[in-house]
């Protein structure tokens, strides 16, 4: 599973600290690497690691290397070919070949950008990190790559010298109506990677028992919407069946940049939820937004079902599959 990673705030913390520290960062994959292009590992000048490029396989190795990197202040580009057996002994298949770029902050890597870039995803801010391997050259890129920042794909430009790390703010779901869906969907959306909030008045639905662990808001649709914020890493999903609820957490989606938005209900509710919403004034293209009857038409019997489907729509959408 996926999930957020904090490299960057934390080198940035152990770089300040005044032990030093370096980031491991898989450029290049071949065969069944154990990690995807981007994923990074922490290395502090005391030897201590956050993070994984490998699942274990080579991290012994590159933890030495870039001890010595963070000692001599340069960048480090390493290879390793990774053994089938290796491999097997960490829970894969089949072995790979990585390449993994090493950056000591502050010599290499400017304590000052790396900075800027913890500052943006704090924000909730897209950001690409751009490294020519030839020059050294290093940047932040603001609205760039846009086909890499869509498929969270990060890797080498077509000179085979440029690598762009994409660093997109996590996924988040809101989920309006603390229903039966909503409890299979919920965990369903975790394990993909998702930040999931429940929000439902409604507090005999919205409850710790009925979503043990789960972030859980009993403020009306519309004002909880506004506190979490909408953006373009973000998806809402309407479950309520109630206009009361679904509407003012809609009308405040439909004008905000989100990259999903499904509303449960038939055919027929459907065309009566966008009857509403040309009545308060919103265009065809604006309702065109909302999928609903929401989720792909696997023939979904059942919570659980139907969640799949949801979270497979959501999936098609962000990944610009029609």
């Amino acid at each position: 599973m996926e999930r957020f990673d904090n490299s960057p705030e934390t080198a940035l913390r152990w770089h300040r600290n005044g032990k030093g520290a370096a980031l491991a960062t898989v450029v290049e994959t071949w065969g069944s690497a154990p990690r995807r292009v981007g994923s990074q590992l922490v290395i502090g000048g005391d030897g201590r690691i956050e993070g994984s490029v490998s699942g274990g396989c080579v991290e012994g190795a590159v933890i030495v290397e870039a001890l010595e990197a963070i000692d001599e202040g340069e960048a480090r580009l390493l290879e390793f070919g990774v053994s089938d057996e290796d491999a097997f002994a960490v829970g894969l298949a089949c072995g790979g070949t990585i390449r993994v770029l090493v950056e000591p902050v502050g010599s290499v890597l400017p304590e000052e950008m790396l900075a800027e870039l913890v500052e943006a995803r704090a924000r909730r801010e897209a950001l690409a990190y751009e490294v020519n391997l030839a020059t050294g050259h290093r940047a932040l890129r603001r609205n760039a790559y846009p086909e890499r920042m869509r498929m969270d794909r990060s890797g080498f430009e077509e000179d085979g010298q440029t690598f762009v790390a994409v660093h997109n703010p996590p996924l988040r779901l809101i989920v309006v109506g603390a229903v039966h869906i909503a409890q299979a969907l919920v965990p369903m959306a975790r394990i993909a990677g998702y930040d999931p909030v429940i929000v439902d008045p409604r507090e005999a639905f919205a409850s710790e028992t009925r979503f043990p662990g789960e972030t859980i808001m009993t403020d009306w649709p519309d004002e909880a919407v506004t506190k979490l914020g909408l953006d373009a890493r973000t998806a809402l999903v309407l479950l309520t069946h109630d206009p009361k609820l679904d509407d003012p957490a809609l009308e405040s989606a439909i004008g905000a940049g989100v990259f999903y938005i499904g509303a449960l209900g038939s055919t027929r509710t459907h065309a009566k939820r966008v009857a509403r919403l040309k009545e308060r004034g919103f265009s065809d293209e604006q309702i065109a937004r909302i999928h609903g009857p929401i989720g792909l038409d696997i023939g979904a019997a059942g919570p659980a079902e139907i969640a799949v489907s949801i979270l497979a729509e959501m999936t098609a959408v962000l990944r610009g599959k029609a």
